[in-house]
């Protein structure tokens, strides 16, 4: 008998040189391939030191994956991650992530203890042959990263690119910053913590900074963000937020295609998680909002999709993966019949695997 949802492993710790793979980002092009970016994690599972941006290709709708290929790597052997990959109108594969040196660690950037050329540099890159080959990563860390700003990652997950309305085009990168401490504080507490956009009219030629919200109050704490663009044009956004807000989650969303946000994030408590990131996904022309997460309130476990009919006001669970432990995820529309669920997972610990599950559509309306 056929498995219900077929499920396959593009990564598994220990293999292909690599100690562990983390922080999962998945898109389709057009040409049907999908795309399973990742951190290739060197020495250890931790979030620093020698990590590459590593992907594999698979051409039968994520059932196979082939060889991994290194899209970026630091060259003093630092670290390369956060991948935000969207595929272009056009075609065109669009690439933003992250780097620092081989010795920073998130503690020492948002301290103010690392060297500006060792702490966080955003970059970009792209690939115009459905993912085999990439061009060389261009720095764009002066235009999207405010000189005060210390600790800086984008998404994780796909960004996306518009497609309604007088922003149609626009390619929007949700990522998170840190400010820089008042007096007796040290920078690593999480009221610093902020959000903002990256953005892009010219298909990723140039880039800019939209919507900033970073209000240090330790409300909402805004972290690792994801977007979806709703079917009347508006950008939604959910981020993590570790805070005195009630529940783990918190929303927001933008009329004018990431540059303003309509109002501050805001809690979303009706979406039940441990701290960690989340998926979303609107699938065009209709479908609910998808988002992905573990549902288990205290634990990176039991990795559910939730559905939303009122463009993220409420929510109601259409998929649970399993009951294992399960950390990051990202979210893809692989055919009209299909969404492709891109997740960390392990027997005994979330960070074993990075498994791909085929989910048919009609079963999460």
């Amino acid at each position: 008998m056929a498995e219900r949802h077929p499920t396959s492993v593009p990564y598994r710790a220990g293999t292909d040189g690599y100690h562990t793979f983390r922080i999962p980002a998945v898109v389709v092009t057009r040409a049907g391939t999908v795309l399973a970016f990742a951190e290739g994690r060197h020495g250890s599972a931790g979030d620093s030191g020698h990590i590459d941006l590593v992907l594999k290709r698979s051409t039968d709708g994520g059932g196979t994956w082939g060889e991994l290929r290194v899209v970026a790597a630091e060259p003093r052997q630092g670290t390369v991650g956060n991948p935000a990959p969207v595929v272009t109108a056009d075609g065109r594969i669009i690439l933003v992530s992250v780097r620092q040196g081989p010795a920073a660690t998130e503690k020492k950037i948002r301290r103010g203890e690392v060297a500006a050329a060792d702490g966080r540099r955003v970059y970009v890159q792209h690939s115009d042959d459905d993912g085999v080959t990439w061009s060389a990563p261009r720095e764009i860390t002066e235009s999207v990263k405010r000189p005060a700003w210390r600790w800086y990652a984008t998404t994780p997950g796909h960004a996306l690119q518009l497609r309604h309305g007088p922003h149609a085009g626009r390619i929007v990168v949700p990522a998170n910053h840190s400010l820089p401490p008042a007096k007796g504080d040290d920078g690593t507490e999480g009221q610093y913590n902020g959000g903002h956009a990256l953005l892009s009219d010219d298909g990723g030629e140039s880039w800019r900074i939209g919507y900033v919200d970073d209000n240090p109050d330790g409300y909402v704490n805004v972290n690792e963000t994801t977007a979806a663009e709703l079917p009347d044009g508006r950008l939604y956004l959910n981020t993590r937020t570790d805070s005195t807000a009630p529940g783990t989650r918190a929303d927001a969303y933008s009329l004018d295609g990431g540059q303003t946000l309509e109002l501050p994030f805001r809690p979303q408590a009706g979406l039940v998680c441990p701290v960690v990131e989340g998926s979303l996904l609107h699938r065009e022309p209709a479908g609910p909002l998808l988002f992905s997460a573990p549902a288990a309130p205290d634990a990176r476990a039991v990795l559910t999709l939730r559905a939303s009919d009122d463009d993220g006001l409420t929510w109601r669970p259409v998929h649970t993966v399993s009951g294992l432990p399960a950390a990051y995820s990202d979210l893809t529309a692989v055919d009209a019949g299909t969404i492709g669920l891109l997740y960390e997972t392990g027997d005994f610990g979330p960070y074993a695997s990075i498994a791909f599950r085929r989910i048919a559509a009609t079963e999460l309306a």
